[in-house]
């Protein structure tokens, strides 16, 4: 093949999804593109999960990079950094960046990833209102907790419980606000939301559950939170994670297919044959992702196509969540709700703080909650994967696979 004259993939969004890809490319075929990346933010790439311990303090931003200036040079990537793309022409086959840079492309992939989700209320915008998505955020975040006082976060999600945490531990007074009556409640069930909720405010958050935001009060910068109820809560800082929405706009604009996220097959290729997405930005069989277990998958299989090795389909696997709620273990699997005729094995040790919950249908195991002690949620994990018939250990599962095994 002559490889004089390379195609061009540009690559939308320089986040963990879109950079995953391209490494997962280059180890296929280094050489097989001139790939051209832009990014919203004025740095390089960096690991988003890992914001919460900058916030707290056990990182600095140094320590979560994952592709300095130097790695893109070596590979002969060109890093537009700070230049997000505003435009995509696909008929010319090109792009344009916010300083009016053209680039054209062969492959273009996107990885715009998501925005965070501001409840809109009145006085959303007031200074001091921000979400938790990147190191600007958390810039802000710090530059308010070292002024002190009160901050209020909107979310009892993960992502909303570790901002919490980092910042009760850089010394504000913090409250949770929470929509549903139990904490996290996409991965755990009641049970281990109760347990993690007293187990937080003994670490000295505030929680409010069922409570709904009516509006953020103030005149130029935030000054409080009021509830439907019509309580109100003192604030210097509100944080808002509530969620997060795809972020569609720039392929809304070039009118590829979009429902909820970019709807694209199992290849990652969107409706327009030159055009992949991954990540969060992503609907693939009606479900988008926002774990890095799925995503990762995804860009192995995108790569995969980008290389012309197009054997790969992307196949949604059941995921598992390993948490760790400020020094608080917690594992999540499967299907923890449960359906009609579904049974539960319980075990609660309250003194050791320990609850295991395990969902079964029939005689295979379809969900697990941990909280405390997470070591067997692998072994369950696996299970779950597999669908092993469990009956002839029934009654030992809950106590970890060494005592199932000898049975």
């Amino acid at each position: 093949m002559d490889r004089t004259v390379k195609p061009k993939l540009v690559v939308v969004g320089n986040g963990m999804a879109g950079m995953r890809t391209v490494e997962e490319l280059l180890k296929l075929d280094a050489g097989m593109y001139d790939i051209t990346v832009f990014g919203l933010e004025p740095r390089v790439n960096y690991n988003r999960i890992l914001l919460s311990p900058v916030l707290a303090g056990d990182k600095g931003a140094d320590d979560i990079v994952l592709h300095t200036r130097e790695w893109y040079a070596e590979h002969g990537i060109v890093l537009h950094a700070g230049d997000p793309v505003l435009a995509i022409d696909r008929h010319r086959r090109v792009v344009r960046a916010r300083s009016g840079l053209e680039v054209a492309y062969d492959r273009l992939l996107l990885a715009t990833g998501s925005t965070p989700f501001i409840v809109p209320v009145p006085g959303a915008q007031l200074d001091g209102v921000l979400g938790f998505r990147d190191l600007d955020d958390v810039d802000r975040m710090l530059a308010a907790a070292r002024r002190g006082g009160s901050a209020v976060v909107i979310g009892g999600g993960l992502l909303g419980l570790e901002a919490a945490n980092g910042l009760l531990r850089r010394g504000m007074a913090v409250t949770v606000v929470h929509l549903t009556d139990s904490l996290m409640n996409q991965q755990l069930d009641p049970q281990a939301a109760a347990l993690l909720k007293l187990a937080l405010e003994q670490r000295g958050l505030r929680i409010l559950l069922g409570a709904q935001t009516e509006a953020i009060l103030g005149e130029a910068r935030v000054e409080a939170v009021r509830f439907t109820d019509g309580t109100e809560v003192e604030a210097d800082l509100v944080v808002m994670a509530a969620g997060v929405r795809p972020n569609v706009a720039l392929a809304v604009d070039a009118g590829l297919h979009v429902e909820r996220a970019i709807v694209v097959d199992d290849t990652l290729q969107t409706y327009d044959p030159r055009i992949y997405a991954v990540g969060e930005c992503v609907q693939h069989r009606k479900a988008t992702f926002g774990l890095v277990a799925p995503i990762w998958d995804q860009a192995r299989v995108c790569a995969a196509h980008l290389a012309g090795l197009g054997h790969r389909r992307y196949v949604q696997q059941a995921t598992a969540t390993k948490l760790k709620v400020t020094g608080i273990d917690l594992y999540s699997a499967g299907d923890i709700v449960g359906r009609d005729g579904s049974e539960d094995l319980v075990l609660r040790d309250r003194r050791a703080g320990v609850y295991k919950r395990l969902v079964l249908a029939g005689s295979r195991v379809t969900g697990a909650v941990l909280y405390g002690d997470v070591t067997d949620g692998p072994w369950y994990f696996d299970l779950i994967q597999r669908g092993t018939d469990v009956s002839s250990f029934r009654d030992r599962l809950l106590f970890g696979p060494a005592l199932c095994e000898a049975a």
